[in-house]
């Protein structure tokens, strides 16, 4: 197997994380975009030199990606990235829809309006990542609008849950849409969903989270339509 890395795109990193954490994080948008493949071997030292840090800290975040099953270490090689089979995105979206789904409706409350409104902000972002098509910007924007919002639910294992789950994500469909010039489009979900949690409506916030989650799973198998 070549081992790829190159053309990845990956950000250079900075102080506020540990170096080992920025690129298992790093690493992780990558690999839920689409833009580290399954059957490609990741070479350290190559993805070292596009984050532009000592081989170590990587070697070390990847082997964190391996204890959380999302990478396999290839002796002397490198690292390959694991396949989800269709069952398994299959039973990711179920799980995603039993936990996120009621979560999100119940947090509907106009009383709530200014900590939804704190989230606008990022729901722009996701939007301008989706505009340029800037596919590791938008997955690590949508990542934390997910995140912080079920976070209001009080229940921090629940987030944790989450973030697994959303960390074994393929979304392979995506550069296609940003291609066409429609991943905007399901971008603006997010402002739709701050829009309904804000007026209080419960209904429509479980709507928009349902149908969310399974045009999600459609870009996973990038059948996005």
């Amino acid at each position: 197997m070549a081992r790829g890395a190159e053309g990845l795109g990956l950000p250079a990193v900075g102080e506020r994380l540990s170096l080992r954490e920025q690129v298992a994080q790093a690493l992780r948008g990558a690999l839920v975009a689409g833009e580290m493949r399954p059957g490609v071997v990741y070479s350290a030292p190559v993805l070292a030199a596009q984050f532009g840090v000592s081989a170590t800290p990587v070697r070390e975040a990847m082997l964190d990606l391996a204890k959380e099953g999302l990478v396999e270490a290839v002796r002397n090689k490198g690292f390959r990235v694991t396949e989800m089979s269709e069952r398994d995105l299959d039973e990711i979206t179920e799980l995603r829809q039993l936990i996120e789904v009621p979560t999100v409706a119940r947090l509907a409350d106009p009383a709530r309006a200014a900590e939804f409104e704190r989230l606008r902000p990022l729901a722009r972002e996701i939007i301008t990542a989706a505009v340029r098509g800037d596919l590791l910007t938008y997955v690590n924007a949508d990542l934390s609008f997910h995140l912080e919002l079920l976070g209001m639910s009080g229940n921090a294992h629940l987030v944790e849950v989450v973030r697994d789950l959303r960390g074994r994500a393929r979304l392979y469909g995506l550069k296609g849409l940003a291609d066409r010039g429609v991943l905007a489009n399901s971008a603006h979900e997010h402002l739709d969903l701050l829009d309904a949690l804000s007026r209080g409506d419960a209904t429509a916030a479980e709507h928009i989270m349902n149908h969310h989650i399974q045009h999600v799973r459609g870009i996973w198998a990038n059948k996005p339509e």
